[in-house]
């Protein structure tokens, strides 16, 4: 197979679609039919199911992926390193991350990195903790942000540590000093996400031992903080989580205090292109910064 094939097999793969694929590689819907039947014909197994509602991949076109990802991304990672030679700032660098993030943080990053590094093109992927690990593991992206509660396997390079914060309806009794503690939590209504959401929420009661009513299950941010506005329960949320609400609730320091360490993890730590490398040293320099002022 070709590198060509393998970028055909990868905007399939993307866009779950033979049409969306052969607009993004500017080809027609039975070019892309026709390429992917002559790989499947060359490897001898199906790549793709087909079916009403779209292209999803094979057992076997799955586990390909990840290493057909490797060869894109090497061939990506030559041609910067080429256009840096030249003296260019080339390439494209794809970003995984979870929701507080992609509010409240990559935007400065984005507008930052684009003022100094027009030539790059930068994707963003957004979803969950779990979403973000798949990326990194299969090649989808480049860098992800996750949380030290979830990282796994990967390696992170701490950016930043902000509290869990206590969030109450409006017309809870407040704590006499302002302050939520284990015990003042223990059996109350909880606005809760999936596994994959709040792990850190999740991992505090867990340490603390703390017996809750799961009462309403939500699968992002916004509707979490809906949720506790409306009086369904309390919840536990990271500091940037609530950045700027404005919702009516009370938003309470818990003791003993506990943290969520965001980071950035890669795929391959030691073969980074240069686009990549460019953004996430940028990275580390914004959040330093906005750290230290």
């Amino acid at each position: 197979m070709t590198l060509f094939s393998y970028e055909i097999f990868d905007a399939v793969a993307r866009q779950g679609s033979f049409n969306k694929a052969a607009q993004q590689l500017h080809l027609t819907p039975s070019a892309i039919s026709h390429a992917i039947a002559v790989m499947e014909e060359e490897l001898g197994f199906a790549l793709f199911t087909r079916g009403k509602s779209g292209v999803t991949m094979t057992s076997y076109g799955a586990s390909l992926y990840p290493a057909i990802r490797a060869v894109l991304n090497s061939d990506e990672a030559l041609q910067q390193s080429i256009a840096r030679l030249n003296g260019l700032e080339k390439g494209k660098v794809r970003l995984g991350t979870f929701s507080s993030v992609c509010t409240h943080l990559l935007p400065g990053i984005l507008q930052s990195f684009k003022a100094q590094y027009p030539q790059i093109d930068v994707e963003v992927y957004q979803g969950t903790y779990d979403d973000v690990k798949e990326w990194l593991r299969s090649g989808q992206v480049d860098i992800g942000f996750l949380a030290s509660s979830c990282q796994e396997e990967f390696t992170l390079t701490e950016l930043l540590r902000e509290p869990l914060l206590a969030l109450l309806p409006a017309d809870w009794p407040a704590p006499p000093d302002g302050v939520m503690t284990p015990a003042m939590m223990s059996q109350k209504n909880f606005v809760v996400q999936g596994d994959a959401t709040d792990a850190d929420m999740r991992r505090f009661l867990k340490k603390y031992k703390i017996g809750v009513q799961r009462c309403c299950h939500v699968i992002d941010d916004m509707a979490n903080i809906a949720m506790v506005e409306a009086g369904v329960g309390m919840s536990i949320l990271p500091q940037l989580t609530v950045k700027d609400c404005q919702a009516n609730i009370q938003i309470l320091p818990i003791e003993p205090s506990e943290e969520r360490v965001v980071g950035l993890a890669l795929p391959r730590p030691s073969a980074m292109a240069p686009a990549v490398e460019q953004m996430f040293r940028h990275i580390v320099d914004y959040c330093t910064g906005k750290a230290e002022a």
